[in-house]
This record gives C-alpha cells, structure tokens and sequence, in this order.
C-alpha cells in the first residue's frame, strides 16, 4: 500500500504509520516523520492492532438524513405519469417540485433515479384499421425485396405546401463560436408543390415541381414515368390520397398494362420508400432556406434533384434488426 502509485494518499499515510511502527519507531518519531497529528498516528495504530488491514479501511458512514421522505419521492412519480391540471400538457420538473414542496434538484435526482423523462415525446406508428393492412403490406415489402423480372419498382408521392420564405433582413453567416442566423420575421414568396419518384433498386430520382397537387398533375407525372421507363413494367407505390384513385388515373390506367399501382394500407405511408427521401431533401434543401420568389426555389430544388442522382443516388439498406414491436 505504501509504495503503490494508484492508491489513494490517505492510505499510504496510514500504511506508513503501520510500517514505521513495526521499525520500532516512537510516537514521536513517527508523527515528525509523517507530519501527521497525533490523534490521527494514534487512531490508526489502534484500527490495525483491532482488525489489521481491514481497519486501514474508512468506516461506514451514516451521511446525511434524506430530508425528503417516502411519501414525497412516491408523489413525484405519481405526478410525472399523470396528466396535469390547470390545461398543461406535460409537466415540468418546476411545476411538479412546487406541488410536491420539494426544490427542483430534488425532482430531477427522483425523475432520474426512476428513469422517467416527462420532457420527451416518443412518437409510434398506431394501428392501421385497414382490414387488409397485411395483405397490403405483404405486397409491398415483398416489391422491394423481390421485385418481378423486368420491371421497376418506383415509389411516388407529393411534398405540398413547400414555402418560398424570404427573410426581412440579410442572412448572418456562419462563424467562429456564432451559428448562421436569420430574422424569425419572414415574406412569403408564393408556396411550391413537388411530386416524386424513387426508384427501389437504383436510387434514381424523377420528380415534377407544380403549383398544385392534382390529379391531372399526378397523371401528367405518370405519362412522364411512362415515358422514360420504356419496356418496362412499372409496379408504383403511392398512398390512398384522392388524386391517386381519381376516375381520370383510372381510365388511363385501363389502356397502360405496363404500369401497375400498388396502395399502402390505410395511415401506413412509411411503407413508401420516397418519404425517406423528403425527409433528406428537407433538412438538406429547405431548412433554413431562403428564396426571393418561387422560381428560385423550384430551381433549387431541380439543381439537388440532379446533383442527388449524380452523387448519392442508391438503394436504401434495411438496417433493422430487432424485434417486432407487439401491443397487448
């Protein structure tokens, strides 16, 4: 213990007091060697002749009472997994040490002892109440993992409402200890539609931009995907939005055996490959943007489509790989 280097200080003080005593050395000596007091020399020479090196050891220690009670630490939890008066929503770690007359700090140790988190949302797909949900299902995933022979599996659907917003002061740029900044006060410049397809098995992005979505828009898209997919069978994914099952889709659909649409189930559109990709093209494109009118944003947006398909166009991977999620 005396000559480790990892061990704590006090430790080797108290073994030096041990080994200079078994050299015969005096009190006195030892407490000029050490620079230790003489209560302390005295204290452990007294642990180790009572219980040897185990009374080299700190004892246990009561500590300080815990000023908040049982009842106290039940009701900060009963709090947290309740709903809260007063139309909040959710509770704050403030509200809840106010009702329960504890401070804060105390709620946030209880709250993290417990492993509750009344601060996060979690959000979950809920239950499709489409009677065919599996079927559906089945089919689609079934498309991507085994598409037919000569054919494309292409995934389409609609981004509305994009925002051409243009900022009433120019942008601040990024810099050293100081992230870009905007003004919270905006101009609108006019919103933009964009319609899209991924196809599964190469990446390949084909979109339209257009003022609003329509059927005769989505049936000019399919025309559009006719026409650059030739010899081909297409199988086509898109949700049950109106525009897809209109009577004018339908009755060009009759003429085109080569083009085949597939529907997700009802409240399940995650299963169209193409939402990942909006996801992508939101926070590479439209987050943060800023764009003097509609023109200009249409134009970057065909500028990212073509440098997406040039750089970065690829199959998604399925990275999954734990449980089925189950509901009792």
């Amino acid at each position: 213990m005396f000559r480790s280097h990892k061990i704590e200080k006090r430790y080797s003080q108290r073994a030096s007091i041990i080994l200079l005593s078994l050299q015969g050395k005096s009190l006195e000596e030892i407490i000029q060697d050490t620079g230790l007091s003489r209560p302390v020399v005295n204290k452990w020479r007294q642990r180790f002749r009572r219980y040897g090196i185990e009374g080299l050891k700190d004892g246990a220690r009561s500590g300080k009472p815990s000023v908040i009670t049982a009842q106290q630490k039940a009701l900060v939890i009963k709090k947290a997994c309740e709903k809260p008066t007063g139309g909040y929503t959710n509770w704050s770690q403030k509200r809840i040490a106010e009702q329960v007359g504890i401070s804060q700090s105390k709620v946030h140790q209880i709250l993290r002892k417990a492993d509750l988190k009344p601060h996060k949302i979690d959000y979950w797909c809920g239950k499709s109440p489409d009677p065919e949900f599996e079927a559906k299902m089945i089919n689609i995933v079934g498309l991507y993992l085994n598409p037919p022979e000569n054919a494309i599996v292409l995934c389409v659907d609609e981004k509305t409402q994009i925002q051409a917003l243009d900022r009433t002061q120019p942008v601040l740029p990024l810099k050293e200890k100081m992230p870009k900044r905007l003004t919270t006060t905006y101009k609108r410049n006019g919103t933009v539609a964009l319609i899209a397809s991924l196809a599964v098995h190469s990446g390949e992005i084909l979109a339209k931009p257009m003022k609003r979505n329509t059927a005769d828009n989505f049936l000019q898209f399919l025309r559009k995907l006719d026409r650059h997919y030739t010899n081909k069978m297409l199988h086509i994914i898109v949700d049950n939005y109106s525009v897809h099952k209109n009577q004018k889709v339908n009755e060009w659909l009759k003429g085109k055996r080569k083009i085949k649409l597939h529907f997700t189930p009802t409240y399940a559109s995650w299963l169209n490959q193409v939402e990942i990709w909006f996801n992508m093209l939101s926070k590479d494109v439209l987050k943060g943007g800023v764009w003097k009118s509609d023109e200009q944003l249409v134009s970057q947006l065909l500028e990212y489509i073509t440098t997406y398909n040039q750089t970065r166009a690829k199959p998604f991977a399925w990275t999954y790989t734990g449980n089925a999620l189950t509901i009792s």
